[in-house]
Order: structure tokens, then C-alpha cells, then sequence
């Protein structure tokens, strides 16, 4: 199997794999997310059932009586929570039928609270009914506990405040009950919608990384490939030490580069050997140079996001009919590192072969993994290309 294909097969399988992983974790984030939504209802109702026997005690005793009653009332509100949360709100609002939902839920809370205002008001108003539990009706207090009350004079009385039927009570609380459902609905099920988007976003940015990374292996090594053939027929030798050099390119692009990061000294140590493979195909009218000044710092930069623009000036710089040159020097100063490449101009090119695929991948590159934070310059003078580039390290 030919190298490039082997790489093309291993980097599909790890893609495949990277799937796999991202929808597992996607579908723990949404379980967690399930769960913490159903544990804070599940509170949320424990502490309405719960206060009842919290409020009314008297001496340490419930009066289950009071309790049961309470619980009598609360319970129709439950359940009409239940079929707004389970119902309305997944098979009508979640599947954006928000118009439908708004009218069933508005003639639900509607037909809720006319049942039950008829409901209450067909029971007879004895008090709360004996239960099971409760065998004998609830103590009475001592007198002392219940002093008599004292009626105002004339000039205390105070205009007792209009109360709200009972009816219109219920609508009230139907809709706070249905509006605070709804909302901590939509609140989670966004909470679920970003991070799913969080995790498809990461994913596309590294499959983008990954597509623009290998288009730009399989072009180098085209490209190489070529430069060997047409050594073949000049020095056979030197064709030999080619194909070693190309070796050694070929086992780090197909193992080092495939690394999210990799040290700055191999990188650079990759570019240098493909410079050198270069020379070997040219003659002395092409001036090759490659430098590197100042200390380089032990830091480490995304793999191969030289090549194209080295690949560009060989491409396009290089004349037999007369003397071409190409300069490539890398140079450190704190927390930047430059490149600049110049290269001859030996004759016209055309707007849509001037940089290649290769040029335009690379800024694709440099814009996902640095945004605004990198610099890249192209001059195209009468004479010469020259090319700047400037990333943080």
C-alpha cells in the first residue's frame, strides 16, 4: 500500500474514532443535564408537599386533618404541571408548533380552573373531611391559647380589602405555574442546545484543521516526488542520497505532523531538510539560502504551517533560462516568530496560479488556530515575491 494512502486510512480511522468519543460525551452531557433537571423538579414539589406539615403543627402534633386538605388542593396543580412538562411542552412547543401550544395550554389552564372552582364549590363546606389516617378530629386549643378576639370600636375599623374570587385565583396560579414550567423547560433545553453546539463547533474546527492539514501532505509530497523523478535522470547518485532525505520527510509527516503540536526545532529541522532536497535538483544559477538567526526557544507550533509557503517559492521562483534566487530565513524575538521568504520573479503568473491551493489552505489554517492574532504579508513587485509572516509562540 502506497504511504500516502496508508496515511489517508489512518487518519480516517482516528476521525472515525473522534466521532465516536465526541457523541459519547455529547450524549453524558445530555444525561447529566436530564437528570439535574428532573432532581430540581422532583425538590421543587417535595418542598410544596413538605410545607404543609412544616406550617401547621401545634405542640409537636400534625394536625393531618389540615394536611390532607392542603395536599387535596395542590394536587390538581400537579397534575397539571405533569401534562404541561411531559406533554405540551415536547410534543407541541419543542416541535415548533409555539402557536399550538400557547392555545393548548391557554384552554388547558382555562378548562383546569373552571373544573376545579366547580368542584370546590359542589363539596360541602363542613370543614376538612376526616381521614383514614386521622381517626378523631384534631384537638381542640385551650382557651387560653385562643383568647377571644377584640372588636374594634367604631373609629378602628378598617375597610376589609376585596379578596379575589376563587376562581380567578386559580387562573393566577395556573399560569405562574405553567410560565415557570416552560421557562425552566426552554432554560435547559438551551443549556443542552449550547453545549451541544460548543462540541459540534470544536469538532468542525478540527476537521477543518485536519482536511486543510492533509491536502497539504499529499501536495508536498506530489511535488517531491516529481523533484526526484527529474534527479533520476541527471545523477543517479545524488537520486539515492533524494530518495533517503525523502524518507526521513515522509516518516515525519507521517508520524510527528499528525500531532496537534510539534517542537519548533523539528519543524524547522523538516523545512531545512526539504530545502536541501531542493538543491539537489538545481543548478548554481539558482541561489538557494536558508537561515535561521537568533536562539530558537523550546516551544512547539501546529505541524507543516511552512511548507506551502516554501513549496510557493520554488514553484513560482525558479527559472532555468536565467539566474533565479530564494531566500527563506526564520528569525525569534520574544513571544513572535517571523518568517520571510523572497524569491525571484522570472516570468508573468497568471492571478489564479500565484499562490496555489496550497498558499490558500495555509491561510485558512493561520485564521482557525491564531484568528487576528498572526500576520501574513504577500508583496508581488515587478522583480520579486516577498513573503512575511509573523505567529505568536
Amino acid at each position: 500500500m502506497p504511504a500516502w494512502l496508508a496515511l489517508m486510512k489512518s487518519i480516517k480511522n482516528e476521525n472515525n474514532l473522534k466521532n465516536i468519543f465526541i457523541l459519547a460525551n455529547m450524549n453524558k452531557n445530555n444525561g447529566i443535564l436530564k437528570y439535574s433537571e428532573l432532581l430540581m423538579i422532583l425538590i421543587i414539589w417535595l418542598i410544596i408537599f413538605a410545607a404543609p406539615i412544616l406550617l401547621f403543627q401545634r405542640d409537636d402534633e400534625i394536625t393531618w386533618e389540615i394536611v390532607f386538605f392542603t395536599w387535596r388542593g395542590v394536587l390538581p396543580f400537579f397534575i397539571l404541571f405533569l401534562v404541561n412538562h411531559f406533554l405540551l411542552v415536547p410534543f407541541l412547543l419543542f416541535k415548533n408548533r409555539k402557536l399550538l401550544y400557547l392555545l393548548a395550554a391557554f384552554s388547558l389552564i382555562i378548562a383546569f380552573s373552571i373544573s376545579t372552582y366547580l368542584i370546590e364549590k359542589s363539596r360541602p363546606k363542613n370543614g376538612p373531611p376526616q381521614n383514614a389516617f386521622t381517626q378523631n378530629p384534631p384537638p381542640k386549643r385551650a382557651d387560653h391559647l385562643n383568647p377571644p378576639k377584640r372588636h374594634p370600636g367604631p373609629q378602628q375599623r378598617q375597610p376589609n380589602p376585596i379578596p379575589f374570587p376563587p376562581l380567578v385565583n386559580t387562573i393566577i396560579i395556573s399560569f405562574l405555574l405553567i410560565g415557570f414550567d416552560t421557562g425552566l423547560r426552554m432554560l435547559f433545553k438551551w443549556s443542552k442546545l449550547e453545549k451541544e453546539n460548543t462540541v459540534l463547533e470544536k469538532e468542525k474546527v478540527q476537521s477543518q484543521l485536519a482536511f486543510l492539514s492533509n491536502q497539504v501532505s499529499p501536495h508536498f509530497f506530489m511535488n517531491t516526488l516529481n523533484n526526484i523523478h527529474a534527479l533520476i535522470d541527471i545523477d543517479t547518485e545524488e537520486a539515492k542520497e533524494a530518495i533517503i532525505k525523502l524518507s526521513k520527510l515522509m516518516r515525519y509527516l507521517l508520524y510527528e505532523s499528525q500531532a496537534k503540536l510539534v517542537p519548533l526545532a523539528k519543524e524547522l529541522e523538516f523545512i531545512k531538510s526539504y530545502v536541501n532536497l531542493m538543491k539537489l535538483r538545481f543548478s548554481e544559477k539558482v541561489k538557494i539560502n536558508f537561515h535561521v538567526s537568533g536562539e530558537l526557544p523550546d516551544k512547539s507550533i501546529p505541524p507543516l504551517l511552512f511548507t506551502s509557503f516554501v513549496e510557493n517559492a520554488f514553484k513560482h521562483g525558479i527559472s532555468y533560462e536565467k539566474p533565479t534566487f530564494i531566500d527563506i530565513e526564520f528569525s525569534y524575538v520574544p513571544e513572535n516568530l517571523s518568517l520571510e521568504i523572497k524569491n525571484s520573479k522570472p516570468g508573468k503568473i497568471t492571478e489564479n496560479k500565484s499562490f496555489g491551493i496550497g498558499i490558500e489552505n495555509s491561510r485558512k489554517r493561520l485564521d482557525i488556530i491564531y484568528g487576528t492574532k498572526y500576520s501574513l504579508k504577500i508583496e508581488d513587485n515587478n522583480d520579486d515575491f516577498v513573503l512575511n509572516l509573523i505567529i505568536p509562540v
